[in-house]
């Protein structure tokens, strides 16, 4: 009997030290794939429109330190980072059984068996724990109980494909939260202006819709065949004149924002400039072509720049203006 319970025991700690082991080389690269670091086009669209929240806080506050607003912005690239990396994280482990019956996506880790289902979670678990961790220890309290309002999100989005076609709608909810994040960070009470910010959010969130919607079009094939829903295969053919409606809501309550806020013309001029592009590479995708799909999809960290360079140009500007020193 004390045998049986001593190869109990003896096989418990051996898959223990299986399961919570060091990682193979092969895991390591696993991982770095699972957080989709070799491509950033997802840290872009959740850290930019924080970026944005701080230039107009720095805008309508000219007294607000240009070094301390930028401090907070590059504190944000770790956080912003680690959100992203999380989400792809979670988006493999809940979607392997659908990523191995797609072409684009079946030579992902989990599909391909670099790396095992149990060991993926425990990666994710060590994701979570960090991330609280500097959430808590690095966020203004008001900025950590907003970000607290998405969080289940992360959670109910990889799950949308099986059952909407509207899956764009949450990932923009919870990639675009630092709209009202940045802004609470670098101002002095933490107060948010909500009555300004929400055109700003509600904008970037059909941003959200109108590039994650013609990405989508790469995998429709293999989405009908699986039985898979997609904003690409309920908009088909009305794709592009629906999403340059979007776009160009996008770009509206942007700036009707940005005018709440008192912003200038550098900013208007990015949101001009940042249309045009969106709009014109729209109007140019075949919607049938993955090539032209993705290219558009690559387009969208520049739209977002150019806003942003607009606001710290606008926002530059009105400092030198009303007499505040550069930092």
């Amino acid at each position: 009997m004390m045998a049986l319970r001593m190869e109990k025991l003896y096989q418990l700690i051996s898959s223990a030290g299986t399961l919570f082991g060091p990682p193979t080389s092969t895991e390591i690269r696993a991982c770095w794939e699972l957080c989709r670091l070799h491509n950033n086009i997802g840290f872009w669209v959740v850290w930019l429109p924080t970026a944005w929240s701080i230039a107009m806080a720095c805008k309508s506050h000219p007294e607000i330190p240009a070094a301390s607003a930028i401090h907070r912005a590059l504190v944000y690239v770790p956080l912003c980072l680690g959100i992203k990396s999380m989400i792809m994280t979670i988006d493999d482990l809940l979607d392997c059984d659908i990523d191995a019956l797609v072409e684009r996506t079946r030579d992902r880790p989990l599909p391909r068996g670099a790396i095992s289902l149990r060991r993926a979670w425990v990666f994710f678990g060590l994701q979570v724990s960090i991330g609280v961790y500097l959430a808590a220890n690095i966020l203004s309290k008001t900025a950590l109980y907003i970000s607290m309002f998405v969080w289940p999100l992360y959670v109910i989005y990889p799950t949308c494909k099986r059952w909407t076609n509207l899956a764009p709608i949450p990932l923009g909810l919870m990639f675009k939260i630092g709209i009202f994040m940045g802004w609470s960070d670098v101002s002095v009470d933490g107060a948010v202006p909500w009555r300004v910010l929400a055109p700003v959010y509600l904008g970037a969130c059909l941003w959200t819709f109108t590039y994650e919607t013609v990405y989508q079009h790469q995998d429709k094939l293999d989405d009908l065949k699986i039985g898979i829903n997609s904003p690409a295969l309920l908009l088909r053919r009305y794709t592009v004149p629906i999403c340059t409606t979007t776009a160009l809501g996008f770009l509206c309550l942007v700036a009707y924002g940005g005018m709440l806020n008192g912003q200038g013309l550098p900013f208007y001029t990015g949101v001009l400039v940042a249309g045009i592009i969106l709009v014109t590479t729209l109007q140019r995708t075949d919607v049938d072509c993955p090539a032209q799909c993705e290219a558009m999809f690559l387009t969208t960290p520049r739209i977002g720049q150019t806003i942003l360079l607009g606001l710290v140009m606008d926002a530059g500007l009105h400092r030198y203006a009303k007499g505040f020193a550069a930092i």
